[in-house]
């Protein structure tokens, strides 16, 4: 059976309940509008179950309910096969009687309709019962997999963290490594910056004083020409004006009677004397101008020439400091090897533990022994690091020629072990 939510199994209990005080109260007030009744006679009272109700109700139409109380009691008294004596038999009921009996069909409902009640309730609660053992299955089930899932992530977790700090140690010693040597080479890098820096300043200086001096005398130059031109346009103009005043005052003398157009020439030989003065200055000015302009230019040109050679010059030695380092950091590898090699194919004579050799090799350039000259306070380690020198020929040299050329020569410290 299909189980209801409580919110509609509640209304439907109290619309029950309701309908049935409804019924009773219907009953009282019936009872309060109706006649007194006539004494009783002796009845005999009908029980009908819950069952035989059933049954007659499923016989008879829905309808016959509906019908005169009369008939209606006669049929549910005639249901029952009830022994009665003739005197407790009435044929004609009474009201009250009737009333009883509706009473007694009602009680029956209503006991019916309780115990289909408590029959719901106990299936829902069996129903209730079984989702609640479900659901504790489920939980059950849900927590044991998610302590499989807590057990396998942990064993993940370790496992994980294990092999992070193996690759951690392992990163470390790489770095250090890398550390160790990123820092021997960054010092001699250093060094050869630094050399290379001390000489392009110094030629930087030199370069700074002899441009500061040209700059200097050009400028003492330029500055004397041009006094020299002030002072010659000076003395000119007041030579000039001495000049004109005195034949001014000549003619004025002379002229003294000369007329108004005498002396309109006069003034217009003047004006034109000026202005062509100031042509010639102009003119003059011009030039000079000119002339600064051009030397300006020419200056600028053969400073940016100088530049541009100090540039190229200053890269030149910076390309070839770089290459002289960077052969020397080739060959400076290459004589470890060297060295290593040598070691390798050392025999050390039995006894001489403790013994140091000194070796100063020469190489040809396909890596063959030139000249050995070793050193030694014990002639036995002397003879065996010679062997062992020419044992380890021929040795491979680098591929660039600068390399190659610091590498052919190289010293070696040997100790007997």
């Amino acid at each position: 059976m299909r189980r209801q939510p409580e919110f509609k199994q509640k209304p439907l209990a109290l619309a029950f309940t309701i309908g049935l005080h409804a019924v009773v109260l219907v009953g009282l007030a019936f009872f309060a509008d109706a006649p007194l009744p006539t004494p009783p006679k002796p009845l005999k009272t009908v029980l009908v179950t819950p069952e035989e109700l059933k049954i007659l109700q499923q016989e008879k139409p829905q309808q016959d309910l509906t019908e005169a109380p009369t008939e209606r009691v006669s049929e549910i008294t005639e249901a029952p096969e009830v022994a009665q004596t003739p005197e407790e038999i009435d044929p004609t009921p009474t009201q009250a009687e009737q009333q009883r009996t509706l009473q007694q069909q009602q009680l029956a409902q209503q006991q019916l309709a309780q115990k289909q009640l408590e029959q719901k309730q106990i299936e829902q609660q069996r129903l209730e019962q079984q989702r609640l053992a479900e659901q504790r299955a489920a939980q059950q089930r849900q927590q044991a997999d998610a302590d499989a899932k807590r057990k396998a992530d942990a064993d993940a977790k370790r496992k994980a963290d294990a092999d992070a700090k193996r690759k951690a140690d392992a990163d470390a010693k790489r770095k250090a490594d890398a550390d160790a040597k990123r820092k021997a080479e960054a010092d001699a890098k250093r060094k050869a910056d630094a050399d290379a820096k001390r000489k392009a300043d110094a030629d930087a200086k030199r370069k700074a004083d002899a441009d500061a001096k040209r700059k200097a005398d050009a400028d003492a130059k330029r500055k004397a020409e041009a006094d020299a031109k002030r002072k010659a346009d000076a003395d000119a103009k007041r030579k000039a004006e001495a000049d004109a005043k005195r034949k001014a005052e000549a003619d004025a003398k002379r002229k003294a009677d000369a007329d108004a157009k005498r002396k309109a020439e006069a003034d217009a030989k003047k004006k034109a004397e000026a202005d062509a003065k100031k042509k010639a200055e102009a003119d003059a000015k011009k030039k000079a101008d000119a002339d600064a302009k051009r030397k300006a230019d020419a200056e600028a040109k053969a400073k940016a020439e100088a530049d541009a050679k100090a540039k190229a010059e200053r890269e030149a030695k910076e390309a070839a400091a770089n290459k002289k380092a960077n052969a020397k950091k080739i060959a400076s590898s290459a004589k470890r090897d060297f060295e290593a090699k040598i070691k390798r194919s050392w025999d050390v004579p039995v006894g001489t533990s403790g013994t140091k050799a000194t070796a100063r090799v020469t190489l040809t350039d396909s890596g063959q022994v030139a000249s050995a000259i070793v050193s030694s306070s014990d002639p036995n380690v002397k003879a065996s690091v010679e062997a062992a020198i020419r044992a380890a020929a021929p040795f491979p040299m680098p591929d660039d020629a600068d390399a190659r050329r610091e590498a052919r020569s190289f010293t070696s410290t040997f100790t007997a072990k």
